[in-house]
């Protein structure tokens, strides 16, 4: 069983930075790809970024590309989201999710087996 706590949400105006931390339970969090989503009211949760269990593979979503950045680091257990020139839209509740499969996926819900609770994220216009 793996146990993901995000934080480092909070209140950011426009073009200001905030980077999300993902710590994790367990010893075999280190061969886990995870993944960051969002998911602001009303609306549908929805893919930001990945990356595999070593590091080497990452995805992003496109508009996010070139502005966020998504790293780990496994002997902390630790993954993080660098989320840089934040515009508005980026406002939301940020998820942080674990996929037993190593390898990055396709950036669907359904592929990952554990998520956190999440950290507010809002950006001011």
């Amino acid at each position: 069983q793996v146990q993901l706590v995000e934080t480092g949400g909070g209140l950011v105006q426009a073009g200001g930075s905030l980077r999300l931390s993902c710590a994790a339970s367990g010893r075999t969090f280190s061969s886990y790809a995870v993944a960051w989503f969002r998911q602001d009211p009303g609306k549908e949760r929805e893919f930001v970024a990945s990356i595999s269990w070593n590091g080497g593979s990452t995805y992003y979503v496109d508009s996010v590309k070139g502005r966020f950045t998504i790293s780990r680091d496994n002997a902390k257990n630790t993954v993080y989201l660098q989320m840089n020139s934040l515009k508005p839209e980026d406002t939301g509740v940020y998820y942080c999710a674990a996929r037993i499969i190593g390898a990055i996926g396709w950036g669907l819900m359904d592929e990952y087996d554990y998520w956190g609770q999440g950290t507010q994220v809002t950006v001011s216009s």
